[in-house]
């Protein structure tokens, strides 16, 4: 296969740090590349290179002439009157395709995306559509080569399912960088590690995800059995050094600097090699309570939409609980509902005498962004308390990868990443009996998603856990709680059984609705997609409708950004409930709005 990008020793500094030094990486025709790495290793810098956004300090990039090259960014920015149609012929414009060409794809990307309206405003839609319109505007120009820079950010796991299938399907070579390592797995022929401790500045394998850990276990092996071997020869050279030569002969002289460079080499490999992680470790309360926390008869419904109703659940220690399901199906107000930040419509929670809960929820907002990182990590801003033991706040906010310069950093001027470690941080200071676990992979790299994993694992309380990273929830989970987005729900004791479940209510659903009947034949029941006068009414008001709840959803924010209430835990929660309750109402009027207009075009269609 012929070569279409190849990029030759590049090396990028940002400022005084470099990001990467003397790294080659090519790009062939069908290539199917994943790009990990740890966070601040640039990689999103060297798919900007790779896309001839950005030049290298040093090294040499070369394309094949007239390569189409399409790069869609971690965030798309488009104008408010924008609608999906004018975003993909923007694109088609872009790459140059005539009308009728810009045309054809317009409908062929439409229909694989999930865009039935070229007049959709993209404004209203939910950043999971709005990630999806941005990979289908770099595959609306036909290019050689797509670069995605994390593009299973803000997917539900319908939106994954349907990424999974685009790029396994696609025609063009594609790189992108992901931390999903289950969607690595699934798409990807060759994975290449962007990290400062291989001598390259790179390492590359042929193969799934999975196959690569092992080469690169492999590799770790050899290189830890190398530095071992030089470690001795230098002991031998320190040793004949000690004693110092008898005589200053050329050849002593010539021994004495091998010597010297042995030690030289030996410090750069050991520095190569070194690896800093976070330390993570969410403490037990040591309880023995068996049952902490009881639900009975839960049931949940935000207007006409019912989350789940008539639930049934009991945490108890060792528990590791997932909780499954697309967007808005009740994930995040079931756990509210456990956590007492949420009364159900129906039924009853009761905790144990003295439960002590720990809550990770997905905005971070336990999180003062006006304070600095010290502020956060320490209430006396010198010492914290772990396990019963005083450690200086630089000793702490070391264990999460920050450096003592960072802790005077105001938090909304720290990245995604390190909020999320600084909220684990201050996190593990508490003691927990349930730990309830809302998204915390956000913005996380990696080698931190691993090293949170092995924490949960270990914890020795119920957990229960909401992410959409598939590896995560196969790692820690030992059951799960699967929800259809439509008020159904069922218990799994695997992963793969809540995806077969759901695949069968799908099949179900869809042979219902054209009218087709379990044994294949058709049903005497037809039912009418025509809007009825109600819902005509209601179909003209619901953009109106939505750009009031989402005005009331922006007034909602406003208090959360207040000192005075992030200080005082009555009013941040009565704040944090009234965000959520807007954000579930503007989430439920889209739903009811694709649902009046899926019914009006059927209708249409008759």
């Amino acid at each position: 296969m012929s070569a279409l990008i190849f990029a030759q020793k590049l090396t990028k500094s940002f400022g005084a740090k470099p990001l990467f030094r003397n790294v080659t990486f090519g790009v062939s025709e069908k290539d199917r590349i994943g790009i990990i790495g740890p966070n601040g290793s640039g990689k999103s810098t060297l798919l900007k290179i790779l896309a001839g956004l950005e030049r290298p300090d040093e090294g040499i990039l070369t394309q094949r002439q007239s390569l189409r090259v399409a790069y869609v960014p971690q965030q798309s920015d488009f104008s408010p009157d924008s609608t999906v149609g004018t975003v993909l012929q923007k694109a088609a414009i872009q790459a140059g395709l005539s009308e009728s060409e810009s045309q054809r794809r317009m409908y062929e990307i439409s229909g694989r995306t999930g865009f039935s309206d070229p007049g959709q405003l993209v404004s209203p839609l939910s950043g999971g559509w709005k990630k999806r319109l941005a990979i289908a505007s770099g595959a609306m120009q036909d290019p050689d080569v797509l670069l995605l820079d994390e593009p299973t950010n803000h997917l539900d796991f319908d939106g994954l399912r349907w990424l999974e299938q685009l790029m396994v399907q696609g025609s063009w070579a594609w790189v992108l960088i992901s931390h999903d390592r289950w969607f690595l797995d699934k798409t990807v022929t060759q994975v290449t590690e962007l990290n400062s401790r291989y001598a390259d500045g790179v390492l590359t394998f042929p193969g799934t995800y999975s196959d690569f850990l092992e080469k690169r276990d492999a590799f770790h092996d050899v290189q830890d059995q190398q530095a071992q071997a030089l470690a001795g020869k230098v002991r031998k050279e320190e040793a004949w050094l000690r004693r110092g030569p008898k005589a200053r002969t050329t050849k002593a002289k010539y021994r004495v600097e091998t010597a010297h460079a042995l030690q030289a080499q030996l410090a750069e490999v050991s520095n190569r090699l070194r690896q800093e992680t976070t330390e993570l470790d969410f403490a037990g309360s040591g309880r023995k309570t068996k049952r902490l926390v009881v639900g009975e008869g839960l049931g949940k419904r935000f207007g006409s939409k019912v989350l789940f109703e008539s639930l049934d659940i009991v945490l108890a220690p060792g528990i590791t609980l997932g909780l499954l399901g697309v967007n808005g199906s009740g994930k995040s107000t079931l756990l509210n509902i456990l956590a007492k930040g949420l009364e159900p419509d129906q039924g009853s929670v009761r905790h144990a005498d003295r439960l002590k809960v720990v809550y990770f929820d997905q905005y971070r907002e336990q999180l003062n962004l006006q304070l600095t990182l010290r502020q956060t990590l320490s209430d006396t801003g010198f010492t914290v308390t772990y396990r019963e033991k005083s450690l200086h706040v630089v000793a702490w906010a070391k264990r999460f990868q920050f450096q003592p310069e960072q802790l005077d950093v105001r938090m909304d001027l720290l990245s995604g990443g390190e909020q999320a470690r600084a909220l684990m941080a201050r996190l593990m200071l508490q003691p927990a009996d349930v730990l309830i676990v809302d998204e915390p992979t956000n913005d996380l790299d990696i080698p931190t998603r691993e090293v949170l994993e092995e924490s949960l694992k270990e914890f020795p309380g119920a957990l229960v856990l909401v992410t959409h990273d598939r590896y995560m929830l196969k790692e820690v989970c030992t059951q799960f709680l699967g929800f259809n987005g439509q008020g159904g729900y069922a218990f799994f004791a695997e992963y793969e059984q809540w995806e077969a479940w759901l695949g069968k209510r799908e099949k179900a659903n869809a042979s219902e609705g054209s009218g087709m009947g379990e044994s294949g034949g058709r049903s005497h029941r037809t039912v009418s997609q025509k809007l009825s006068y109600k819902e005509s009414q209601e179909y003209t008001t619901m953009e109106q409708r939505i750009l009031e709840a989402e005005a009331i959803l922006a007034q909602a924010r406003e208090p959360l950004l207040d000192p005075s209430v992030a200080c005082d835990y009555v009013k941040l929660q009565a704040a944090v409930e009234t965000l959520k309750a807007a954000e579930q109402e503007v989430e439920r009027l889209y739903a009811r709005w694709a649902e009046l207009e899926a019914k009006r075009q059927s209708s249409a269609s008759v």
